[in-house]
């Protein structure tokens, strides 16, 4: 990926490199994530978490934390709970979801410039590690960048409009629009892969891989990672069966026969079996 392995930094926040794990709602555990950063990644985020939430989380990977919401409720006691455990904050303008649609929050939130602006300075009051944004293409993405530029520390754009979901191209004409347009840095996101990183990053100050990623944590460098390291550090942090189980399932990918032993592990009803079956497979 060359010439994405130098240093650097947005704000306070240190990066190892300029190429970063996206924020995946349901692939970034804390086991994948650990193994992210192992294989070379600069700096991995959560999937998008509600400031309200009673769950739990490790987060010994120092991620930048991505939250969802669409009011300032609950956020100042959140950040007081999990600011030392982060590496920075990430607000969520970007899910195309059917759920985001349903409770108002992400992509379906752009035309709520009132409220976008009262969380931003909600998390920027309550703490001084790095804070993005992460937003798509949309008739108000340039006024959201303007309220941006007065708390965040750096912007993501993931250049498909809402209704493109995660299908489509990405219109990296109007990421680099955007892009000409601020002071900040901006982490662009949208169909990067490992062969191509090195091409967006003459363009943008850090990219970010997603589903290239999902199964593939050494998308990110030449370590050799499988399955086996994941089931170890997800026995380490008590995942769940059904989060190890989906995990093994992703980690098929690219691999000889993956579609008929993805459906051996869907019948799969315990960890022992579950163990026994992926070790000689993945």
């Amino acid at each position: 990926m060359g010439r994405g392995r130098e240093m650097k930094s947005i704000s306070n926040l240190k990066t190892n490199n300029r190429i970063f794990l996206a924020p995946m709602r349901e692939v970034n555990d804390v086991a994948f994530r650990l193994l992210c950063k192992k294989a070379g990644c600069g700096m991995t985020y959560t999937g998008m978490i509600h400031p309200l939430t009673q769950q739990e989380f490790y987060l010994e990977d120092k991620p930048v934390l991505q939250l969802f919401c669409t009011s300032e409720d609950g956020i100042k006691e959140f950040i007081k709970k999990y600011d030392n455990k982060v590496s920075g904050w990430d607000f969520n303008l970007g899910c195309p979801a059917k759920t985001a649609k349903e409770h108002g929050f992400g992509s379906f939130m752009v035309h709520d410039l009132n409220s976008i602006e009262k969380i931003m300075k909600t998390i920027r009051k309550n703490t001084k590690k790095t804070l993005t944004v992460k937003i798509r293409k949309s008739k108000n993405a340039f006024k959201i960048l303007r309220i941006a530029e007065k708390y965040c520390d750096a912007v993501c754009i993931h250049p498909r409009a809402q209704n493109q979901g995660y299908g489509g191209i990405p219109d990296v004409e109007f990421a680099e629009r955007l892009k000409s347009k601020t002071f900040l840095p901006v982490i662009y996101s949208g169909n990067v892969k490992k062969e191509n990183a090195s091409e967006f990053l003459e363009k943008f100050d850090y990219v970010m891989i997603g589903r290239e990623a999902i199964g593939r944590p050494n998308v990110f460098g030449g370590k050799k990672i499988l399955f086996k390291d994941y089931l170890k550090l997800a026995e380490k942090y008590h995942l769940t069966f059904n989060q190890i189980k989906f995990q093994a399932m992703n980690f098929t990918k690219g691999i000889e026969n993956a579609t008929e032993i993805r459906e051996k592990i869907a019948e799969i009803k315990n960890m022992k079996e579950l163990r026994e079956f992926v070790e000689s497979k993945i």
